[in-house]
């Protein structure tokens, strides 16, 4: 997540009654535990003892293999004892051997097209061979008062040193002295950035909606950006996903009208702060009103080729993405989950029309062009955190979805998802972030990080948003209809729900039984399993330390056995940062974990070489050699 939601999500007020709270607190009482072992089927998911009573009889989690850390507020990485950690990579390093070393004082174009960019998020590890790999990193935004000598954008110099630190660094590393290292001018080093040629494809591409004086054909868009989360496919390839992309655009017409979809992806004349549109037309939306029609996809990339033009898969739908979770179901089909990070928004997932054929990588190419897109709809009963769930297809002519509604065509649909999806009554969210499916395929989890808005007009308390005011947020659980993940009905639950019970003991603000003084967080946002079947789970939230959340801390990662319920602290970063961004070397002996933004807005860190604070990928690794976690 970027700045734009930052002053949003601090200092919340809670909104609550003591009905709301007696409520809540029944429900949590009474509630079950989804277990997912590795033989249950579906039919075990909603069969297990109480959440306390699990956590009760797990406080040794047999997956759990580390002792618990406390919470911290200082301006360094902390681990248990027996980890380690170290830079990789950090925001301004070279890629190449002809590269400029990063300055803090000299931050130009020719220099950010060369190296590692700035914030970043989510990656995918792609192995070369036994002790060669690729990582393929996001680069999401960038801190204007670190890259910018006058902290924001007074030119178009500005402009274009900005949107060369946004998009994705596609990096080389090799194992060399037991350590992870970085490979300068690697062939496979790469940087795509706001402004690197790309192919719009599927049902959309083409349509009269994405079309610009620039580019007639709606079909070649330049860039990518505000790249949050991610997902990798089986035939190689990387899923870059384009977030809050509404932020860069702007208009210095004052009379500029908006129609009701761009006001609904929340884009306005006045934009986020970036600044581009002032000097780049491409970004002002009085001279190319359907720029932004161009942005809010999913981007495939081929990381091991790189001449390869990057597609944005327009099946996927637009909005703001957050990551892309793919599975292969068990008929072959792909399925795609995929969550839309705003307050009131949705959690969706795509069902390919075609089969993977593991056999020809290339034939799976395409896979992601063709097929359905579906939403969400939640169903409980009146105090209950666990319920069923149906997956509303968004298809042109069904539910709602024609012209006379405003959908001329599928492409339409596509383009104007988030209006698709309150057609067809989809349920609203409390900010819908990363996906992750369970190792053995039965289940998959959603980080619902917080929604100060839950309660008011659209977005009633209940089902899987249980909270008004929610600044805590809770993590989502279903299991599909039969193990099949292309079923249009599932079970779910709430795996746990976030809270301080130091602040708040006794009331829906604890959180669950499984959140205690020693564990408790706010705003998951990042999740993934490693192969074993650990959750990690990265937060994103507020690191005051004050009201609501005193005793937290500086962001951090936590661990917890989806068998149990058992959630134990494993990591805290630095002062002012996100944790977001995991992947795993394929031994598991070496996790890759994103440090965002430390210091942004000027607070006080110097993390991670002191001076001017860089975000940075590092490497943590057993002392022991180990498994990391276990």
């Amino acid at each position: 997540m970027s700045r734009f939601d930052l002053q949003d999500q601090r200092n919340h007020p809670r909104n609550s009654t003591p009905a709301l709270t007696a409520l809540i607190d029944r429900a949590l009482s009474r509630r079950r535990f989804l277990g997912v072992g590795a033989t249950a089927g579906a039919a075990s998911f909603l069969t297990l003892n109480p959440l306390s009573h699990a956590v009760a009889a797990a406080a040794n989690s047999p997956l759990l293999g580390f002792n618990a850390i406390s919470a911290s507020g200082e301006d360094t990485l902390r681990l248990p004892q027996g980890y380690r950690w170290e830079v990789l990579v950090s925001w301004g390093d070279p890629l190449f051997a002809d590269a400029p070393a990063f300055s803090e004082s000299e931050r130009s174009e020719a220099a950010q097209s060369r190296q590692f960019g700035d914030n970043n998020d989510g990656m995918s590890f792609f192995p070369l061979a036994a002790d060669r790999a690729l990582l393929a990193i996001n680069n999401e935004y960038t801190n204007q008062e670190y890259l910018l000598p006058a902290g924001k954008v007074t030119s178009l110099a500005d402009v274009r040193a900005d949107q060369a630190a946004h998009g994705v660094s596609i990096i080389e590393i090799a194992l060399k002295d037991g350590r992870w290292q970085r490979v300068l001018d690697s062939r496979y080093t790469r940087r795509i950035t706001a402004n690197t040629p790309m192919q719009l494809s599927g049902p959309a591409a083409g349509h009269a909606l994405l079309q610009t004086q620039a580019d007639p054909s709606g079909r070649a868009v330049l860039g990518t950006f505000n790249n949050c989360a991610n997902g990798e496919t089986p035939w190689g390839t990387y899923l870059t996903c384009e977030e809050n992309f509404n932020g860069y655009f702007g208009s210095q017409d004052p009379a500029l009208a908006l129609s009701a979809a761009q006001k609904r992806y929340g884009i306005a004349a006045v934009d986020a702060g970036f600044g581009w549109h002032a000097f780049d037309a491409r970004f002002d939306l009085a001279k190319e009103p359907n720029e932004a029609n161009r942005h809010g996809w999913v981007v495939e990339i081929d990381p091991r080729d790189p001449q390869s033009v990057p597609k944005k898969r327009t099946a996927l739908g637009r909005f703001k993405h957050e990551n892309a979770a793919l599975h292969i179901n068990s008929d072959g089909r792909v399925v795609v989950y995929l969550g839309d990070d705003e307050r009131g928004e949705h959690l969706y997932k795509f069902v390919s029309a075609q089969r993977f054929d593991k056999s020809n990588p290339q034939a799976n190419r395409d896979l992601l062009d063709d097929g359905t897109l579906y939403v969400a709809q939640f169903s409980a009963k009146d105090g209950e955190i666990r319920g069923e769930g149906r997956w509303l297809p968004l298809v042109h002519g069904h539910n709602g979805l024609t012209a006379a509604n405003g959908f001329a065509d599928q492409a339409s649909v596509l383009i104007h998802a988030r209006l698709a999806a309150t057609v067809v009554g989809a349920t609203t969210m409390d900010r819908p972030e990363w996906v992750a499916v369970h190792p053995s395929g039965q289940q998959a989890f959603c980080t619902l990080t917080n929604n100060k808005n839950r309660g008011t007009e659209g977005q009633p308390v209940g089902g899987p948003n249980p909270r008004a005011a929610n600044h805590y947020g809770q993590i989502l659980r279903w299991a599909p209809a039969g193990g099949d993940h292309a079923s249009e009905t599932f079970s779910w639950d709430l795996f746990l729900m976030a809270g301080n019970p130091s602040v708040h003991p006794g009331t829906a603000y604890a959180g669950t039984a499984n959140i205690d003084a020693d564990n408790m967080f706010n705003s998951p946002d990042g999740i993934g399993f490693d192969a074993d079947g650990r959750l990690w789970i990265q937060t994103d939230g507020d690191y005051s330390n004050q009201g609501d959340f005193a005793g937290m801390g500086n962001n951090q990662m936590l661990c917890a056995d989806p068998n149990s319920g058992e959630v134990r602290r494993f990591l805290t970063g630095p002062i002012a940062c996100e944790i977001t961004g995991l992947t795993f070397s394929p031994d598991h002996t070496a996790m890759f974990v994103g440090i965002q933004h430390p210091g942004e807005e000027k607070a006080p860190s110097h993390f991670p070489h002191g001076g001017m604070p860089r975000s940075s990928v590092v490497v943590i690794t057993r002392e022991d050699g180990g498994i990391i976690g276990g």
